[in-house]
């Protein structure tokens, strides 16, 4: 059963992997409306995934005997620059995800939440792979610049992620 700090940071965790879905989704409607359709795609295999943590995170608490406690979720934005700058902002996004699982895992060992600490390596591990993902991508565009022809290609690139195929 989670320590109470635990526990109440793990019901903030829920919250802020809903947000992540819900940031992704926006994410995926602009790159729509910009007629970027394998971003749109990559993009909402991101929200399905925040989605999946969340729950993860949820069930969690529920088989550990303790309150979930559902706080409302924050309207993203719903305008981006550029699909650089929508890469950009899922990068600095994850980058605040990465920082409140690992503030998680430290109150865990602090707590000796054994249990906690085990589901958590699993968030560690994941955020890893979420920020080298979408820094690959970063570096992709940049490398290719303004060039319409690279950005199609990435495009299409996009479009062939299979649900649950990770970042890339």
């Amino acid at each position: 059963m989670p320590a109470k700090g635990v526990a109440k940071g793990i019901n903030d965790q829920v919250q802020k992997e809903f947000y992540a879905a819900y940031l992704y989704l926006a994410m995926s409607a602009y790159c729509d409306s910009e007629n970027l359709p394998g971003f749109a795609h990559w993009l909402r295999m991101q929200y399905e995934e925040e989605l999946t943590h969340a729950l993860r995170l949820f069930d969690f608490l529920l088989e550990a005997g303790e309150k979930v406690e559902l706080k409302a979720i924050d309207k993203p934005a719903l305008k981006f620059g550029s699909p650089l700058d929508v890469l950009k902002a899922s990068l600095a996004h994850e980058k605040k995800v990465t920082a409140s699982i690992n503030g998680l895992y430290e109150m865990a060992l602090e707590e000796k939440n054994y249990p906690a600490q085990i589901m958590l390596q699993w968030f560690v591990n994941e955020q890893v792979e979420e920020e080298r993902s979408v820094g690959d991508l970063i570096a992709q565009m940049e490398l290719a610049g303004d060039s319409g022809p690279a950005l199609l290609m990435m495009d299409r690139q996009l479009a062939g992620r299979a649900p649950g195929g990770g970042g890339e």
